[in-house]
């Protein structure tokens, strides 16, 4: 039997989470994004519960073309383009669009790397609205615009941004109004090209119901996590993913005994330390700190000492019904990730991304 550490994705949840990003969209059509595996939830899974989904996004040219051959017919996006001229023939022949953010991919898609009579590339003009991360300044926007025009395998169908700060709308270092702006002077250089627009990615979709789009890119929203300070609860957003172990041994200690690495946490009192089979090759942080949420037998309780490679170590000492076999929640159903990951001084989107190899994936399909 394999470790008991295992990840159940509610495939109910992932399709509910995407009818959130349609509501919030307004009339946009939605990109569900897939990248990482999405978010570590498998892309299998994904591919299932976003059945309805106009169209899926990614980073990775081997799992778009996965995805074709797992049948999906519809748009599929790479969001950072392609990375070698050779990458274009897969591109074309799979018909895949691409993001087009700097001079060198200009250049390349320039050497013609397509195959005759196999197609048109739609290709997504990125703008950089200062970020500074992908995309062409807005003063530069028209001649990138030109060239891609002028190489016979193109359409040029959509003019994209990404915001910097749509969970913090008014932040002074560059405020979302400034974006828009710098983003509408590289719209109006264009002229009349009719191009979609794609803006929101989840935080903006969720908190910035003036922008607006052609399509949206719903990320971390789909998983179950929130991408501002707002619980993802209050979005009607449901955990994805419940990452699930069990307790494998039961250590009693008493006051001045120390748990763990480091010696870390000392007793103050004397205690029952639940050890679970999780740790950081499994994805959980390794620096979460001491009182870190965690439910063991469904009732909420504490993470105490250093997380290591296999295991955690968890005050039981109230949990009366704790013993060996004791069902743990680390993140998920009644234990939300962003919660988790605050505790952990990160984001829930790198503990759902950062689950290990190891931890098996199983699908939950019940409503």
């Amino acid at each position: 039997m394999p470790r008991p550490i295992r990840a159940t994705i509610h495939l109910a949840a992932l399709k509910h989470n995407y009818s959130v990003a349609r509501k919030y969209g307004g009339t946009a059509k939605v990109w569900a994004v897939v990248k990482a595996n999405a978010y570590g939830h498998g892309l299998e899974f994904a591919l299932q519960a976003f059945a309805d989904a106009d169209g899926l996004a990614l980073v990775e040219l081997d799992n778009a073309i996965k995805l074709r051959q797992l049948g999906w017919k519809k748009p599929i996006l790479l969001l950072e383009g392609f990375f070698h001229g050779d990458d274009l023939v897969l591109v074309q022949e799979h018909q895949i669009d691409v993001a087009v953010h700097c001079v060198e991919q200009l250049e390349l898609l320039e050497q013609e790397h397509f195959s005759a009579g196999a197609g048109m590339v739609n290709i997504h003009l990125k703008v950089n609205g200062g970020m500074n991360r992908l995309g062409f300044k807005p003063a530069d926007v028209p001649a990138a615009y030109q060239r891609l025009c002028a190489v016979k395998a193109l359409r040029v169908v959509e003019l994209m941004m990404h915001f910097a700060n749509a969970d913090d709308e008014l932040n002074p270092r560059l405020p979302v109004a400034e974006q828009l702006c710098r983003f509408a002077s590289a719209q109006a250089s264009l002229g009349d090209a009719q191009l979609d627009i794609s803006l929101s990615n989840s935080a903006a979709n969720l908190l910035i119901s003036s922008v607006k789009n052609t399509w949206v890119r719903a990320g971390v929203m789909l998983y179950g996590g929130s991408p501002g300070a707002a619980s993802a609860a209050s979005f009607g957003i449901l955990p994805a993913m419940t990452l699930h172990s069990e307790l494998i041994a039961i250590q009693e200690i008493q006051e001045g005994d120390a748990v763990g690495y480091g010696s870390r946490f000392i007793a103050s009192t004397p205690m029952r330390i639940g050890v679970v089979a999780c740790g950081y090759a499994d994805g959980y942080p390794r620096h979460a700190k001491d009182g870190t949420p965690i439910l063991v037998e469904g009732i909420r309780t504490r993470l105490v000492g250093r997380v290591s490679m296999d295991l955690i170590t968890v005050d039981v000492t109230d949990i009366a019904e704790a013993k060996v076999g004791s069902p743990v929640t680390l993140w998920g159903k009644g234990m939300p990730v962003d919660e988790v990951a605050r505790a952990s001084d990160t984001i829930g989107y790198e503990l759902m991304c950062a689950v290990g190899n190891r931890v098996q994936l199983v699908a939950d399909s019940s409503a």
